[in-house]
């Protein structure tokens, strides 16, 4: 069974940086993809960046271009999130996915992990 479980998440100042990890076990992902999405307070739940494994391929929502990275190590089944120049608006709890595709529907969902950013 696939199991998605995300680390890092906490508590930054606005402008600081934080990284976020999601280990993916229970299958073979070679030929997958992972993303995160985001849900913050009172707001739908929306997608935040993917990649595809054997691509490489990122994609990225418009207002966490150029801040946040997405990038996976392969041999560990571990997708990061790198988050750069934060803002209170990336407030959110955040969950990481498995897809067919980097912009297919998610398959599998991870917990969720809260990133609050504020000072």
């Amino acid at each position: 069974q696939v199991q998605l479980v995300e680390s890092g998440g906490g508590w930054v100042q606005p402008g600081g940086s934080l990284r976020l990890s999601c280990a993916a076990s229970g299958g073979t992902f070679r030929t997958y993809a992972m993303g995160w999405f985001r849900r913050a307070p009172g707001k739908e739940r929306e997608f935040v960046a993917s990649i595809g494994w054997s691509t490489g391929s990122t994609y990225y929502s418009t207002p966490v271009k150029d801040r946040f990275t997405i990038f996976a190590v392969n041999a560990n089944n571990t997708v990061y999130l790198q988050m750069n120049r934060v803002k209170p608006e990336d407030t959110a709890v955040y969950y990481c996915t498995l897809q067919q595709a980097a912009l297919t529907p998610p398959d599998h969902w991870g917990q969720g992990i809260q990133v609050t950013v504020s000072s």
